[in-house]
């Protein structure tokens, strides 16, 4: 009777156990459940913190191609307006890297709405991650405008190094000629002297430039 009575106990106690297990494992999972997963940043913190210091324009596009990041350089440029990027021209870049994952370079010109002159970058488009698509835009429109005044200084300088060229051979063989003339040749000389000035100035002109 001892042993029923101590064997039933037992049972009782196990299932008890049992029960208490299988109720606790039960609200673990409901509290698990309920609490609030903290979601994964899409933009990598180390990358907001190198965009937020460089001087080119750098965006950070999404998966729906939505703009992430961009930096101040971005918006001042004219490249995003809100969370879309409103160059049409630099939007077809970020797709065809989304497809391939090549990294594409690409030198556009931005046509703003409003007045204002326009504006020659250069974009590098590369892929950032599995889902994020890396933008740096260079504004080049200094550069090119430099690049146009040396062409047109260097042609014309081209044209104007003929004139004293020209007159420095004439007047070497008007001095040859008037060798027996005094006065002749120093009137050349002069003029000479004159020419040879002009052209100093030309070549000086041209090494600072270069």
């Amino acid at each position: 009777m001892e042993s029923s009575t101590a064997a039933l106990v037992g049972g009782l106690i196990g299932a008890f156990l049992g029960a208490v297990t299988v109720l606790a494992w039960r609200l673990s999972e409901r509290d698990q459940g309920r609490a609030p997963q903290s979601p994964e940043p899409l933009v990598p913190p180390g990358v907001a913190a190198v965009l937020s210091v460089l001087r080119s324009s750098a965006l950070v596009v999404g998966p729906s191609d939505e703009v992430l990041k961009a930096s101040a350089p971005a918006h001042v440029l004219g490249l995003v307006d809100g969370t879309r990027v409103v160059v049409p021209e630099l939007m077809s870049l970020v797709q065809q890297v989304r497809r391939d994952g090549q990294i594409r370079e690409h030198d556009l010109v931005l046509r703003p709405s409003r007045r204002g002159p326009r504006r020659h970058v250069a974009a590098r488009v590369a892929p950032l991650g599995g889902r994020l698509v890396l933008v740096l835009v260079e504004d080049r429109t200094r550069e090119r405008r430099v690049d146009a005044i040396r062409r047109d200084f260097v042609a014309n300088v081209s044209h104007e190094l003929k004139t004293p060229v020209g007159a420095l051979n004439l007047l070497a063989e008007a001095v040859a000629e008037a060798a027996d003339d005094p006065e002749a040749v120093q009137r050349f000389s002069a003029r000479m002297r004159t020419e040879s000035e002009r052209l100093t100035r030309l070549v000086q002109q041209i090494i600072e430039l270069s």
